[in-house]
């Protein structure tokens, strides 16, 4: 089968590899489509960051590159495995794309997303979305009903998202501040909005601002170039501050101002990753009584995810910019993320759609 694999930085390629085998417990799914994902970028940029390097095999997987890429993906079950009797082939389905460990203290705890051996199928190998097929343990598949399979890929990071609000301790008739409007900023608007929070998004590219603005997902939209967000912010709250706030740029000045713009007492969630450290003004944090919170993908958030999706409280075709064949990935994936993220938001691949070339 056709497969984009990593070999290094700046080596992506399409390999044939065999299929992967279906085993007892789990369950194999015909790709319908996969999302390039920021870390994706990263680790084609700049890697390898969460794919292990040669000679330095994953802990659970054992594996080392070359590895399979895409975790940000949807297919339809082709077979069960022994013991698997709560799908059916032919089920429409996403994946919590983890590998855990099951054993260390965070695990135990109920925390697997915090495991201290945790890799991401599709980064630390297991095989991936970026490919014709996968395998994977029943307890990380999810169905998703009739949601549309080229929408459902986006479920992934819109779970992101959705477990930042839940870290935030967000509720209905609060207002948050997002900052950064990229596709996870987007999304995590998506799921604030559909809870009844007001959101009030800082973004520089204009072709997001609009697009926040047209799907609904904020209520206000600033363009940091031309205003200062913090005094808006404070504007439209009539001077109290946001009861929470979003960073999702990891840019450092749009860290700052969530310092400024969030209320005394209230929270702010970093949702980014960063690849430099950042600066913080702890006097802010420390005179306002602020609470700063890390959050990291998701951990049982998926079926509420889905819910809100299939209650038609979030429409997910809009922040779908690009379809492509698998063997456009660099070309026309990658490359058009990198160099034209203004205009770009999400681009889901497909394995079966022909080569436009």
């Amino acid at each position: 089968m056709k497969a984009a694999r990593f070999h290094g930085r700046d080596d992506i390629r399409i390999d044939d590899i065999p299929a992967p085998e279906l085993r007892a417990g789990a369950v194999a799914i015909d790709i319908a489509w996969c999302g390039i994902c920021g870390t994706d970028l990263h680790e084609y940029l700049e890697g390898p960051i969460f794919i292990p390097a040669a000679h330095q095999p994953h802990p659970l997987t054992r594996e080392e590159v070359p590895v399979t890429m895409g975790h940000e993906f949807s297919g339809t079950v082709s077979a069960l495995g022994e013991g698997v009797t709560d799908l059916t082939v032919g089920d429409s389905v996403v994946v919590e794309p983890y590998f855990v460990c099951d054993e260390c203290a965070p695990c135990l705890a109920g925390h697997y997303n915090l495991c201290t051996k945790m890799g991401f199928i599709g980064l630390a190998g297991g095989g991936g979305g970026l490919s014709e097929k996968v395998v994977v343990d029943r307890r990380w598949v999810h169905p998703v009903g009739d949601i549309p399979l080229d929408q459902a890929a986006l479920i992934e990071p819109l779970a992101v998202g959705h477990h930042a609000f839940v870290r935030s301790g967000a509720k209905k008739g609060d207002t948050a501040f997002v900052g950064g409007g990229g596709p996870i900023g987007l999304l995590l608007a998506a799921v604030l909005a559909a809870e009844g929070i007001t959101v009030i998004m800082s973004e520089p590219g204009a072709a997001r601002r609009a697009m926040a603005l047209a799907t609904g997902v904020a209520h206000h939209v600033i363009d940091p170039f031309s205003e200062d967000p913090v005094a808006k912010v404070l504007e439209l709250t009539h001077g109290a501050g946001a009861d929470v706030a979003f960073e999702c740029s990891s840019i450092n000045a749009v860290l700052d101002q969530l310092f400024d713009a969030v209320k005394p007492a209230g929270v702010i969630v970093n949702v980014s990753i960063w690849s430099s450290p950042a600066k913080l003004d702890m006097q802010k944090l420390v005179l306002k009584e602020i609470d700063l919170r890390g959050t990291i993908a998701y951990v049982n958030d998926h079926p509420a995810t889905i819910a809100l999706v299939q209650a038609g409280k979030i429409d997910l075709e809009p922040f779908i910019t690009g379809r492509i064949a698998l063997d456009r990935l660099v070309k026309d994936g990658f490359e058009t993320l990198i160099n034209h993220k203004e205009t770009a938001v999400k681009i889901i691949v497909s394995p079966t759609m022909a080569d436009s070339d």
